[in-house]
């Protein structure tokens, strides 16, 4: 696919057929994530794929933001020690957050491009993730990616770029 169908395709699926995705696929999933830009090159993601339906099911019990059954999680943490080692506390306290998501759309996008549904969520209980998956103190989840094949296709909604992007300055339409 081309670039641009992709970023325009991709949506937050929640539906997911009873289906499980292939171990490769996850895994390139997880290597598009990996060729997302970092601060100073810092690389101190860590990701953890989640297939086990019984590990889904408890994971889910501590994160309402995860709709559906998905098939897998790949959960996107960060090496805070080794973080904060590299870029100090900017890079802890900012500039992980941003390489968080930068990984999570690569894969988010990648998985679409494999006709794999996806949903970031935010919402769910770090320390019980955290103590669920084994992590030391110092690999902290950062985003929990839902994935499995969609059942369902949402329509996007309308994009107001004429309102959000400017040339030169900021333009306002009603005088703010």
């Amino acid at each position: 696919m081309r670039v641009f169908e992709v970023i325009k395709g991709r949506r937050s699926i929640r539906k997911f057929e009873n289906r499980s995705i292939e171990k490769k696929i996850l895994q390139k999933l997880v290597e598009a994530g990996v060729w997302a830009p970092t601060g100073g090159n810092a690389q101190t993601w860590v990701f953890i794929i989640i297939t086990d339906s019984d590990r889904i099911r408890k994971i889910k019990a501590v994160s309402p933001g995860i709709l559906g059954i998905p098939a897998a999680l790949i959960v996107v943490c960060q090496d805070k020690e080794l973080v904060y080692k590299k870029g100090g506390g900017l890079g802890r306290d900012i500039l992980s957050i941003m390489e968080v998501g930068m990984a999570s759309q690569n894969i988010m996008l990648q998985a679409y491009d494999e006709k794999i549904g996806s949903c970031a969520v935010l919402s769910f209980y770090k320390k019980g993730v955290q103590v669920m998956l084994n992590l030391p103190e110092r690999i902290v989840p950062e985003l929990i990616i839902s994935l499995g094949y969609p059942t369902e296709s949402p329509k996007p909604p309308k994009r107001k770029f004429e309102k959000i992007c400017f040339f030169e300055e900021y333009k306002s339409a009603n005088g703010r």
